[in-house]
């Protein structure tokens, strides 16, 4: 369906919400196909769920793989690291794609690849700081949204 799959959740009340993602945006469209598809597929396998709700993953989409790093590079996001850098573990800038290679083949002896956060740090210096993705505990989209419109 040319459709990504971001997220499933359980949720309470026997819900089972699920996020999709597509290049160029999920359409009201897409969310009822893939509801159609699953409704019928978890009929057959017989998984119990009371309500299905199929969405997008909204304008602070959460990031996980490499092919979302890539994907969003040069996009503003915020990354919480697991262990602190220089005493902290949030930071918020533009993404900077890989160094190495994307796809991280640990069989192959090729380097797991390092993305980047492009960030202010003290008195407006612009630093880039380098991770890996086992160093990211959570991540996701931060865009700067402007509610006022056109100044007149």
């Amino acid at each position: 369906m040319g459709i990504e799959l971001v997220d499933v959740e359980r949720a309470g009340q026997g819900l089972l919400r699920v996020t999709i993602d597509k290049e160029g945006g999920v359409r009201i469209e897409d969310c009822e196909a893939v509801s159609r598809q699953l409704s019928r597929v978890y009929e057959v396998e017989n998984i119990d769920y009371a309500r299905l709700e199929v969405g997008s993953p909204g304008i602070d989409r959460p990031l996980r793989t490499a092919r979302d790093f890539m994907r969003f590079a040069g996009e503003r996001a915020q990354i919480k690291l697991r262990q602190p850098f220089e005493g902290r573990k949030v930071f918020i800038g533009t993404l900077v794609g890989p160094e190495s290679d994307p796809d991280g083949d640990a069989g192959t002896g090729s380097e797991p690849a390092t993305f980047g956060i492009e960030f202010e740090a003290k008195e407006g210096e612009i630093q880039v700081l380098r991770f890996t993705l086992d160093e990211v505990e959570r991540a996701k989209l931060d865009p700067v949204l402007n509610f006022r419109g056109k100044k007149r």
